[in-house]
């Protein structure tokens, strides 16, 4: 396979969505007012892979191909984000895929910017063992997603976040696309980034593609949803560092004596939880600013994840002998 540096791009951004409809919406005809210098970006598809949705996705999507003329649509069933992404980058035509979520809402020099930054990356090394990560801004602001000023705590330091990042397909293909051991949340993407940077493929920072990654306001209804995805963090958290047991992924899924102990202390044994936290958060939210208590919750929630990531850890070894 030829890793000789490209000239021009023709991206296929690949979209995974489950019941996500109103902000697809927006994400769909962001894409679609993009801004390009057609001597780098030949062109660009839409590839739209539905995941069994039930919230009316496909109906609208198939009626909605003259206002979205780069939209391709596949569907399957219910089979996870990893499922959904594989498909999109075997039935992609494009030579660079650029994957992102079906919440994120892009500015229209998003895929300009990832070329320009891309392709520059690729002359300087004289190779395309390089991907773009872009910047991503966390927003609560349906009306206006795009608006939302950057944040300290929109920072973020992974390697290989689907939410906003473009590289060359073959690359994909070459390190075996998605890993669908991972059938619950969290890691799929850092595992596939694990694999890239054994390839000695290069991330390079692109914050001028500026993502904006919706998602409703915190509430307490939706500490529940927040606690079992947590656990299933942690339980992948081990399939992840069974798959590449080094000190690197130790840390990342925080299974390490200090971790233990750090979150030990900061929920006070346990006595900061989502009972005790909850006139805390309540509070927060009541005076505007559901994004503190959402940090506040974090206490708890990190627990539950390094917690859940020591029990099956030591299940798996009992399973094992």
């Amino acid at each position: 396979m030829s890793t000789q540096r490209a000239k021009s791009v023709f991206f296929s951004i690949v979209i995974p969505t489950y019941n996500r409809l109103p902000i697809l919406q927006k994400c769909l005809r962001a894409l679609e007012i993009q801004t390009l210098d057609e001597k780098i970006v030949t062109g660009y598809e839409v590839v739209v892979v539905d995941d069994g949705s039930t919230d009316g996705t496909i109906e609208w999507l198939q009626n909605s191909t003259n206002e979205l003329p780069h939209l391709k649509i596949y569907e399957q069933a219910h089979k996870g984000a990893s499922a959904a992404r594989n498909m999109g980058v075997e039935r992609a035509t494009g030579d660079t895929i650029v994957f992102i979520d079906s919440d994120i809402v892009v500015t229209p020099t998003f895929l300009q910017c990832h070329a320009d930054v891309l392709l520059a990356k690729q002359a300087e090394l004289g190779n395309d063992r390089v991907f773009t990560y872009g910047a991503v801004i966390n927003t609560a602001n349906f009306e206006s997603p795009t608006s939302e000023p950057y944040k300290l705590l929109d920072f973020s330091n992974a390697y290989f976040a689907t939410t906003n990042v473009a590289i060359a397909k073959h690359w994909l293909i070459e390190v075996g696309l998605f890993d669908l051991d991972f059938d619950l949340y969290g890691w799929e993407d850092l595992e596939l980034g694990v694999r890239l940077k054994n390839q000695g493929i290069q991330m390079v920072k692109c914050p001028e593609a500026v993502g904006y990654h919706w998602h409703p306001a915190f509430s307490l209804d939706r500490i529940p949803r927040s606690i079992e995805q947590e656990l299933e963090r942690g339980k992948m958290g081990v399939i992840f560092y069974k798959k590449h047991p080094t000190m690197d992924v130790k840390i990342m899924i925080q299974m390490t004596v200090f971790h233990r102990i750090l979150w030990n202390i900061l929920s006070l044994g346990g006595l900061l939880n989502e009972r005790t936290m909850k006139p805390l958060l309540q509070w927060s939210i009541d005076r505007g600013n559901p994004q503190l208590a959402e940090q506040f919750a974090r206490i708890f929630l990190n627990q539950y994840s390094v917690q859940e990531v020591h029990r099956a850890y030591q299940a798996s070894l009992r399973a094992s002998e």
